[in-house]
């Protein structure tokens, strides 16, 4: 009786052990799988506020455009009032000093990402130029910007108002 009870204890240890190893292996396969998702959660929450970082920059790039735009119109005031300046009033130390005023702003702008649309002489090109008219002169090539008439502007490489122009036929 000693001797079956005895084996039993033995086969009942044996149970209890192959039990626990496939116990073990079991909770070892289950903490892979644990962590294999915590690293795939944290590379995709990596992944996201990288994005979410890079879009925050791209809005801060552009959060002043519309007060740009807003300013625009009184710099082509002032480009309209240089243009139509006599040579006398050119001169004169109040004109200067407005005109300075324009430079002052053209600065401020530029440190802000925004640069003047080439016009003159340039092919023409609807992505940075709004056609306004269309004239012939002999002479020129067909599609070259003739004039100039209200400019425009880019704010970090992406057009903030299109340069309205006249173009040769």
């Amino acid at each position: 009786m000693c001797r079956i009870t005895a084996m039993e204890n033995q086969e009942a240890a044996e149970n209890r052990e192959e039990k626990q190893e496939t116990e073990l292996e079991k909770c070892e396969r289950e903490k892979e799988e644990y962590l294999a998702g915590w690293q795939r959660s944290r590379a995709d929450f990596l992944n996201y506020k990288k994005e979410e970082m890079e879009r925050m920059g791209e809005a801060l790039k552009y959060a002043g455009k519309e007060v740009i735009l807003n300013i625009l119109p009184a710099l082509d005031s002032f480009e309209l009032a240089e243009k139509n300046l006599t040579a006398e009033l050119k001169d004169d130390e109040k004109i200067k000093g407005l005109l300075k005023i324009k430079e002052q702003i053209l600065s401020a702008l530029t440190r802000q990402g925004i640069e003047k649309i080439k016009t003159d002489g340039e092919k023409f090109n609807p992505e940075l130029h709004e056609a306004i008219e269309e004239v012939e002169i002999e002479g020129q090539e067909t599609g070259v910007v003739v004039e100039e008439l209200q400019k425009g502007y880019m704010m970090n490489g992406r057009v903030l108002r299109p340069a309205k122009v006249k173009i040769n036929k």
